[in-house]
């Protein structure tokens, strides 16, 4: 048998969070019928992670649905990984940077009503982990070719500068006056919630259930299986 999919989000207060990501999973499921895929949480929702992984038997991939390495890929996964000494674990990369995030991106700001020509504000969580920042920038780069070379500006909900309301000044005084914020979080959030708060015009939808990141999250633990126990080589995140 394949290993476990083991889907690791950080979890949260609002119920639409977890509702979002079981949506997730089914198309998973639907691409991939035969492949076992659990959902674990790193805090504040159930499961916790920890008793999803006492569960399991044999092998498990632990695929972040999380879009930088920071905190919580480079030291949470891994602990409770070691918490769980029975099974033979393997760990993913995150989400982003990848080609298939910023095609859900540019299809969430479709959707919102973004205008070609208009600047993007890229709303991330933040993280004080300079690669998660730079995994972040590496995403903002390749929004804003899918774009068409329109200015895109990452902007952080905390832990990093500039906020949403900050990179909208910042564009609007390069003479930038018309500008979408795109949400660069899974699912909807305290933070999504606060970023699409400050947009000026029009906010994306969190990533959410879009089947681009149901193909993103079987490519993560492809890539896994292909480096069981291997280290998280930034040169692998954006293929």
């Amino acid at each position: 048998m394949e290993p476990t999919l083991v889907a690791v989000a950080h979890g949260s207060r609002d119920p639409r969070a977890l509702h979002t990501a079981r949506a997730l999973l089914a198309r998973v499921r639907e691409l991939r019928p035969r492949l076992e895929v659990r959902l674990g949480h790193i805090e504040l929702s159930e499961p916790p992670l920890d008793d999803v992984l006492r569960d399991l038997r044999g092998e498990a991939v632990l695929v972040p649905l999380l879009l930088g390495r920071g905190h919580h890929v480079k030291h949470d996964l891994p602990g409770a990984a070691a918490r769980a000494p029975h099974l033979r674990t393997s760990l993913a990369g995150p989400l982003g940077p990848h080609p298939l995030l910023v095609e859900a991106l540019y299809e969430r700001l479709l959707e919102a009503g973004w205008t070609p020509g208009s600047a993007v504000v890229l709303a991330a969580a933040g993280s004080r982990d300079p690669e998660s920042a730079a995994d972040t920038r590496r995403t903002a780069g390749l929004l804003a070719e899918r774009l068409g070379g329109v200015p895109v500006v990452p902007a952080y909900a905390s832990a990093a500068a500039p906020t949403v309301p900050d990179a909208v000044r910042s564009l609007a005084a390069r003479g930038h006056h018309q500008t979408a914020v795109a949400s660069y979080f899974t699912a909807p959030g305290r933070f999504a919630s606060q970023c699409a708060g400050a947009a000026p015009g029009r906010a994306a939808a969190p990533l959410g259930d879009h089947p681009a990141l149901a193909r993103l999250l079987l490519h993560r633990y492809d890539q896994a299986r292909a480096r069981p126990g291997g280290p998280l080589r930034p040169e692998l995140l954006a293929v």
